[in-house]
């Protein structure tokens, strides 16, 4: 999967989740507002999308769109 379309797909997920019209690659989805319970869906989410698991330990790195994006590419990667 093309990076772009990758990170399309989690912008369009992370918007629907979080109500808001745009979610930016950098910004942090604690400054955007979003709380535990949404950053759980929203991990969810993409576990169940893309059928990955994303452990405890790596909950970090979904911390902004753009980390998400590299870790879920790296994670598809990795099945391949």
């Amino acid at each position: 999967m093309a990076s772009n379309d990758l990170l399309s797909e989690l912008r369009s997920l992370f918007c629907e989740i979080t109500e808001l019209d745009e979610v930016p690659d950098d910004r942090s989805l604690k400054d955007l507002g979003v709380d535990s319970m949404m950053a759980l869906e929203i991990v969810t989410a993409i576990e169940k999308k893309y059928a990955i698991k994303i452990e405890e330990a790596e909950l970090d790195q979904v911390a902004t769109l753009g980390k998400a994006a590299h870790l879920v590419a790296a994670k598809i990667a990795a099945r391949s």
